[in-house]
């Protein structure tokens, strides 16, 4: 899966699975723009990119907000002068039962997760319809196939990213543009670090492989549909879930 040449762009990418995802694009040998509101956090996964040979943008803004995506778009189109590959990652958890959620709760996910991948979308697509060529992949979760109690919020705005993926790769096929989203389920992060074993291993018995999943799991999937393995496949949700939902 060779991406030289390749030029992308990943969303909430500072650290986490974002930033996996960028180094094993990286890896791979793509150019890449690393967006996050923390931009030091940006810039040290800069380094990290730099320091395999490849290109790195740093760039920060709220993903939520049109302008800075207008700006932010703006500024890595005119570094690398081509966009190959969006992976829309931004995103953030607001967790409780809906009586007691906010409607701030609900509004801050919502145009963290959701609405950031529409306005990053339809700005990624302008120059893929050009280039007749482009990758977008959206990264969802299982919540949205399947929901999850305490997580309305989380749910609705991957739910409502899974259909988001399934019309634009309805709407840009034709140009050959691939829109696919992946949806990871319980993976090993900062946060499940502090769980209890007892409550990692309730975790992991719900599973059917019995083990969490790791970063570098969705950022090998990431991969996959950002290269010219996947030229035939648009509209999917790839579950990385070790079997949770079949």
């Amino acid at each position: 899966m060779d991406l030289s040449s390749k030029k992308a762009l990943v969303t909430g990418s500072g650290r986490g699975i974002g930033k996996e995802i960028v180094l094993r694009l990286a890896q791979a040998g793509c150019d890449v723009a690393i967006s996050d509101i923390d931009l030091e956090s940006a810039k040290e996964t800069a380094k990290e990119v730099e320091a395999l040979g490849r290109r790195a943008i740093a760039v920060s803004g709220d993903v939520s907000k049109e302008d800075d995506v207008k700006a932010m778009f703006k500024d890595v189109v005119g570094e690398f002068s081509s966009l190959d590959i969006l992976v829309n990652n931004a995103g953030i958890t607001r967790d409780t039962l809906i009586l007691r959620m906010k409607e701030s709760d609900w509004d801050a996910v919502l145009n963290v997760n959701l609405k950031s991948a529409f306005l990053c979308c339809k700005e990624a697509v302008r120059p893929m319809m050009k280039a007749h060529s482009g990758k977008i992949v959206n990264i969802a979760s299982v919540v949205g196939l399947m929901g999850n109690a305490g997580q309305a919020n989380y749910s609705a705005s991957k739910a409502g990213m899974i259909g988001l993926t399934k019309t634009l790769a309805k709407e840009f096929a034709a140009r050959s543009v691939n829109v696919n989203a992946i949806a990871p389920g319980f993976i090993k992060t900062a946060m499940t670090d502090k769980l209890s074993d007892a409550d990692k291993e309730k975790l992991s018995s719900q599973i059917p492989m019995q083990k969490l999943g790791s970063a570098k799991d969705v950022a090998d999937s990431v991969l996959f549909l950002s290269s010219s393995l996947s030229d035939y496949i648009t509209g999917q949700v790839l579950t990385v879930d070790g079997g949770l939902v079949m």
